[in-house]
């Protein structure tokens, strides 16, 4: 945190000898727009740049191996970035919101990046280099999509072999208006879909056992989800704010492990539909109870 909140901080030259920039260290400089760091360096810790919203263009130098949590987080200005081929490890949220930001390249060096790195980047056309879909869209590391580029698309096919949607995959995709989940997928992260306003087709394929928390919230335009019988696990508001979600189709005979608020702030009038021989269960289950008046028997 040494310069952290310094906001008539226009610009900075680290000198050569520094071997790591801590952690916040230029957090909330928001009027620093150029930045100079020596080859010296080898890791960019959490929240380094954090908030540098005026910063537009930085050189990360081949020393560096790797990029904390958070490190670029909100940097709204940021235009270009190079990855060097030195980095192991890109860290949560270290891109997130960096939403001038056009193409990334991912170095072959890098052998793991967390869920978030680059959500919100709705400016992102492609990514390039290693762990790379072949569309150039998602990021895909050991089957687990965990960023995608949007921008440009009303509709996307998430590719075969997809196992799992990492946490904020495609949060705040708001111009897609339909995603095709493949069979081979088996669990949804928290806020994977948050945020999707225009999204009006989704199917969870029969694969999926788990949707995380705040999966699906504030996709305002969805009428009607179904939620197949291999579902064990719903998270804490995980439809909140759906607010044309008007009928839920819940086809397991187990009512999964609900969430608190998962259908908050969605109809009044909303109609849950279940397996007629479980719908005393629902209404006695965890997180299901909150909607008893709206659980009805249905026939799948």
């Amino acid at each position: 945190s040494a310069f952290n909140g310094c906001s008539s901080l226009t610009s900075i030259t680290i000198p050569d000898g520094v071997t790591s920039i801590g952690d916040s260290a230029f957090r909330d400089c928001k009027n620093l727009t150029n930045i100079t760091i020596p080859d010296s360096v080898t890791s960019i810790g959490n929240h380094t740049f954090c908030n540098c919203n005026n910063l537009t263009s930085i050189t990360i130098p081949d020393s560096v191996t790797s990029i904390g949590d958070w490190a670029f987080r909100d940097c709204n200005n940021l235009t270009s970035i190079t990855i060097p081929d030195s980095v192991t490890s890109i860290g949560y949220y270290a891109f997130c919101n960096c939403n001038n930001l056009t193409s990334i390249t991912i170095p072959y060096s890098v052998t793991s990046i967390e869920d978030c790195a680059f959500a919100g980047c709705s400016s992102l056309t492609s990514f390039y280099g290693k762990f790379v879909s072949t569309d150039n869209r998602c990021v895909i590391v050991d089957g687990n999509l965990c960023a995608f580029a949007p921008s440009g698309l009303t509709e996307y096919t998430i590719p075969d072999g997809v196992t799992s949607i990492g946490d904020d995959a495609f949060q705040g995709c708001s111009s897609l208006t339909s995603i095709t989940i493949p069979d081979s997928v088996t669990s949804i992260g928290g806020c994977a879909f948050c945020g999707c306003e225009n999204l009006t087709s989704i199917t969870i394929p029969d694969s999926v056992t788990s949707i995380g928390g705040v999966a699906f919230s504030l996709c305002e335009n969805l009428t009607s989800i179904t939620i197949p019988d291999g579902v064990t696990s719903i998270g804490n508001y995980a439809f909140n704010g759906c607010e044309n979600l008007k009928s839920v189709y819940c086809k397991a005979t187990t009512p999964p492990a609900g969430g608190y608020g998962m259908f908050a702030e969605t109809p009044e009038g909303r109609k849950i539909y279940v397996p007629r021989n479980a719908v005393e269960a629902y209404k006695s289950a965890d997180g299901w109870r909150e909607y008893v008046d709206a659980i009805i028997g249905y026939d799948f």
